[in-house]
């Protein structure tokens, strides 16, 4: 089974493309399913599209439920087209975002932390200056956070987590034990993690998680599932293969699958 579960689309304001225009690349690579899954609004603000550049409107996120429910129609036969959103995670707002994700039919809903003390994990600048010492906090302030979204309920998946890492590369070398105990979290709390290959479209140039980490879940029993966090239609299922293989070669026999909130497996 081929699958791809992390996809965006024009909405969020920094991918191109319609969601027609996923669905139809994913048939073309020849897969089973293909989740959209593109970044919810900030439903706290009192804004209506807070930052136009990085997640869709708040009206338009009811539009963007209701068409991803008719291509589900139009192309059954052909493809699974699966209903999702990428969250992010705020903690002081998890039940906002509870309230609003409970309106809709959603196959499964992937949580990702993109914002550590107040700054984007993606933002080039956040490390210059920091010691040591502050750079092993910001990692563990990192991964608490993680840890938080596993413990909230809200979410099937955990999207790229060792995301941090992407325009900051050293970032795998910082030394904690924090990853562990998030991962030992994860597993008690049964969600998957995704292998997300758009990390080779960063700086860090390789998937989220590492290897390292990939076989540290394992050990737990944290259960993987694939997404390419494709931004255009051209990277839709993007080395789905080649992750399917590194999957077997570090150990898993199985990976995860998604409708309506129910985990399934199948062997990889």
């Amino acid at each position: 089974m081929k699958f791809d579960f992390h996809t965006h689309h024009d909405r969020c304001g920094h991918a191109v493309g319609t969601i027609r225009e996923y669905v139809e690349a994913a048939i073309d690579h020849g897969l089973d399913m293909i989740g959209i899954s593109d970044h919810s609004p900030y439903f706290f603000s009192k804004e209506d599209h807070l930052y136009p550049g990085i997640a869709m409107a708040k009206t338009q996120f009811s539009e963007y439920v209701s068409e991803v429910l008719q291509l589900k129609k139009e192309y059954s036969g052909k493809i699974d087209v699966l209903l999702g959103v990428e969250s992010d995670f705020f903690p002081e707002h998890a039940d906002l975002y509870r309230q609003q994700y409970h309106l809709y039919p959603f196959d499964y809903i992937i949580g990702s932390v993109h914002v550590v003390d107040g700054l984007n994990i993606f933002k080039r600048g956040r490390w210059e200056g920091l010691s040591d010492t502050e750079k092993r906090q910001t990692k563990e302030n990192y991964y608490y956070l993680i840890e938080e979204s596993a413990r909230s309920g809200l979410f099937q998946i955990l999207g790229h987590i060792d995301a941090m890492k992407g325009f900051y590369p050293s970032f795998s070398a910082i030394q904690t034990e924090t990853i562990d105990k998030t991962l030992k979290v994860i597993a008690e709390f049964d969600l998957a993690i995704e292998v997300n290959t758009s990390g080779k479209t960063k700086d860090c140039g390789g998937w989220y998680p590492a290897d390292e980490i990939l076989e540290r879940a394992l050990y737990y029993g944290v259960k993987a599932t694939f997404g390419s966090d494709a931004h255009t239609p051209g990277r839709v299922g993007d080395d789905f293969e080649l992750v399917r293989q590194r999957l077997k070669e570090i150990g898993y026999k199985e990976w995860a699958y998604f409708k309506s909130k129910k985990r399934f497996l199948t062997t990889l």
